[in-house]
């Protein structure tokens, strides 16, 4: 660790920052798409349904890497502009990331039961105000935890930037190794700001849940969930008999 200056100290730092960025801007793309392409594999339009399947299909069966390569060298042939590597690989990503995004929420969106769905149309609703008044509250607790790994995933994920030549944390351990000329300390601190970051986001989408599940009256604190069967099982204790209370009163008659 001593080998490390504090100016390959202020690279590692600055790869943190780029990889926060990485992660934050893909994640909010891939919630956007997930959110559309999800609902549409449930629509009532065969091709609408299609469509949304092709996607999830091809993104979900292809390489990230290579996207990111095919964005960033392959479609500016086509169209004549180029986006510099860290929007390119936001583009890969959240492209990616959200084609699996968009299967939790289709698989959460058919979880509903059907008698939420008819008590929608006997209210009234549309489609619209069905999936946003009535399937998406009850949904949105369950999507929590697969969203969770995902975005575990694609945090990880961001380390496949370091190619094009992103300042990510795996770019900058790569510099510092080059300077230093030792594997060890470089990449052991390394695994350990991703385990940081990975942690945080953990910890993060677990509160959320929480909070979220509350909002529907369902409680997920283990403890509290204990103080709940406590009080039941205490409740079921077999009551006295009613003859007990006559036999005390006789008993201590006989005692004056």
């Amino acid at each position: 660790m001593s080998e490390i200056t504090p100016g390959l100290w202020e690279l590692l730092l600055k790869g943190v920052w780029i990889t926060v960025q990485l992660t934050v801007f893909s994640a909010a793309l891939s919630v956007l798409v997930a959110f559309a392409v999800g609902p549409a594999r449930t629509h009532r339009s065969r091709l609408v349904r299609f469509a949304a399947g092709a996607y999830v299909e091809v993104f979900r069966g292809t390489s990230a890497l290579i996207l990111m390569f095919w964005v960033f060298f392959v479609l500016p042939m086509g169209f004549g502009w180029q986006l510099v590597p860290m929007w390119a690989a936001v583009l890969a990503l959240g492209l990616t990331y959200g084609a699996y995004g968009a299967e939790v929420v289709r698989g959460t969106l058919a979880a509903v039961p059907p008698g939420q769905l008819e008590a929608g149309i006997a209210l009234g609703f549309g489609p619209v105000q069905r999936l946003r008044r009535v399937v998406l509250p009850q949904a949105w607790p369950e999507m929590i935890p697969p969203f969770g790994n995902l975005l575990v995933e694609l945090l990880k994920g961001t380390a496949l930037v370091s190619v094009m030549g992103v300042g990510d944390i795996a770019f900058g351990a790569a510099l510092v190794r080059n300077a230093t000329g030792d594997s060890a300390p470089v990449y052991t601190v390394v695994l350990l700001m991703y385990f940081v970051l990975a942690f945080a986001l953990t910890r993060g989408m677990r509160l959320l849940e929480r909070r979220a599940k509350a909002g529907l009256g369902q409680e997920t604190d283990p403890s509290v969930l204990d103080r709940i069967r406590a009080r039941r099982r205490g409740s079921a204790a077999p009551p006295e008999p009613a003859s007990a209370a006559p036999a005390t009163a006789a008993a201590a008659g006989g005692d004056r």
